[in-house]
């Protein structure tokens, strides 16, 4: 029988996968774990923050005055995972938690949280690498910051900034001042009230603003679309390349528009008066029902739209 050499080798590589768990330092980073557990009082209004290195966490409010944190500490070796320490620094009005590295920080080792913090608590710094964010049920202002992760928060009353990097950002049942950065991830977002600012390259973003408010939104991505749905017209500022940019308003919206394309054209369902302004292909001035906050879109190899909900 006659074995090909790419086959010796599929068979050599299934063979070596098969037995690697055997094998000390081939395993799977988290192959040494250790579960801890920590509970200090918290006052309403007190501030949490996390330093977190290669893990994901997870933060939920909750109607106790207390900080519950659960977690697994992980790493590839014994003598690694000792070595992790998770330093907790308590006090009445906050608590900082910390997971200190490794001497040798070579190889994979981390954390991951689940926290529970009460409801009226400021999320100071939460910031973590290599793992997601989650935050659901805060009465309180947020900062959250992540590498190669997906950030997830919803039912938040106060203002939130969320910073990551390859990873997509979905936010929800939002009050407050929002700002959401990233790269290499799409933006979902859900938000009541306050301005709104949303950051990101080669992806998506994909916003609805459920009620009138005088903030200014601004909408900046490149290689990916921007679809803005607002329950009432309100100032926006939206750019992006390569792709498209479509905003839904209520038929009784009244807007100023200023529209710019390349390579592709404006369409709008809305009836657009251009006394004084500019109509063509390409590019689009005038107002809609008398006129009313500026409406300025631009793209380029992407078309613009405006369409009624």
């Amino acid at each position: 029988m006659r074995i090909s050499l790419r086959g010796a080798c599929l068979v050599f590589l299934a063979l070596l996968l098969t037995g690697c768990e055997d094998w000390e330092g081939i395993g799977s980073s988290d192959r040494y774990k250790e579960d801890f557990h920590f509970s200090y009082p918290l006052n309403p209004g007190g501030k949490v923050q996390l330093e977190n290195m290669n893990g994901s966490v997870e933060i939920t409010g909750w109607d106790k005055d207390a900080v519950d944190i659960d977690g697994t500490k992980y790493a590839n070796t014994e003598q690694r995972l000792r070595e992790i320490k998770i330093d907790v620094a308590p006090s009445a009005g906050s608590i900082t938690i910390r997971t200190v590295p490794p001497l040798d920080r070579r190889g994979n080792a981390g954390a991951r949280y689940v926290i529970h913090v009460p409801r009226r608590a400021e999320l100071a710094s939460i910031v973590s690498s290599n793992g997601s964010i989650r935050v659901d049920t805060i009465d309180g202002h947020a900062r959250l910051k992540t590498s190669n992760g997906a950030v997830r928060a919803r039912r938040l009353n106060g203002s939130l900034d969320v910073q990551t990097s390859n990873g997509s950002v979905e936010v929800s049942d939002v009050v407050g001042d929002t700002v959401l950065h990233s790269s290499n991830g799409g933006i979902h977002a859900e938000v009541k009230q306050g301005s709104f600012e949303a950051t990101t390259s080669n992806g998506g973003i994909d916003v609805r603003l459920m009620e009138k408010d005088a903030n200014p939104v601004r909408l900046e991505s490149s290689n990916g679309h921007i679809d803005l749905t607002m329950d009432a017209a309100r100032e926006v500022h939206a750019g992006t390349s390569n792709s498209s940019i479509v905003v839904r308003m209520p038929a009784s919206a009244a807007a100023t528009v200023r529209a710019h394309t390349s390579n592709a054209s404006i369409t709008s369902d809305f009836d657009v008066s251009v006394r004084g302004g500019v109509l063509s292909k390409h590019r689009l001035e005038g107002s809609i029902g008398g006129g009313g906050p500026l409406l300025d879109l631009a793209t380029s190899n992407g078309g613009i739209k405006l369409l009624r909900q």
